[in-house]
């Protein structure tokens, strides 16, 4: 995989919101605005950043009993220092983002590309994966924010639209319409991605026993166990 390929994956491939499913809590409850979506999307990005970079570097040095509790403690200190940061300068965005800005420690996204990718691969390359999952999670975000604010509010980055603003859906800034939202746009990547896994066939010339079953060469291993089934 070429760096392209690596940053380009998460966007829709392997999109860590649509096609993943992971960060659902936080996707649904900060998606009713588009302000609230570039937010959350950003201080997720910065701290799946830096944590994919420290643990990457210090794949070699954690021990791997205890890697768990090392990734989140250092996910934890990248957190605290984008919430401090965040009350320093945009006060009004850390009061609408609220419980939410500090449990991204938990996030599955971020402690998921730990795991999986960085503690296996070179800083460059998790740098890279880092960025692409933290744009993916935010396209994901923008894309539910942009149809629940619009839709549901009547509005746009907080400015009203004409029509729209005298007959807004409501229940699409309540939690059934962040499902139902989020349900449409899985099915959508999930109809166009083209991303499904190859069938398999399991017939007897894929079977690793069928040179030596008796029946393989008489209807295949089905007949079989209809033959043993009737003859019990």
């Amino acid at each position: 995989m070429n760096k392209l390929q690596n940053f380009s994956k998460g966007l829709i491939k392997e999109n860590p919101v649509l096609v993943l499913v992971l960060g659902t809590c936080p996707t649904l409850a900060t998606s009713t605005s588009i302000i609230n979506a570039l937010g959350m999307g950003a201080a997720a990005t910065v701290v799946l950043l830096c944590s994919n970079i420290v643990i990457s570097a210090l794949r070699k040095i954690i021990p791997d009993k205890v890697r768990i509790p090392c990734y989140i403690v250092l996910i934890a200190g990248f957190v605290t220092m984008v919430q401090m940061l965040v009350k320093a300068f945009a006060p009004a965005l850390d009061e609408s983002l609220g419980i939410y800005l500090p449990l991204i420690v938990v996030n599955c996204i971020i402690l998921g590309r730990a795991e999986m990718f960085a503690n296996k691969n070179t800083v460059p390359d998790a740098a890279i994966d880092a960025l692409g999952m933290g744009a993916g999670f935010t396209l994901a975000l923008l894309a539910m924010a942009t149809i629940r604010e619009v839709f549901g509010n009547g509005t746009f980055l907080g400015m009203e639209i004409p029509v729209l603003a005298q007959n807004k859906i409501s229940i699409l800034t309540m939690a059934p319409g962040g499902f139902f939202v989020f349900g449409i746009l899985i099915a959508l990547v999930n109809k166009f991605g083209k991303y499904k896994p190859k069938k398999k066939d399991f017939g007897c010339e894929d079977c690793p026993q069928a040179d030596g079953c008796a029946m393989a060469g008489k209807g295949g291993c089905a007949d079989a166990e209809r033959a043993e089934v009737t003859a019990q």
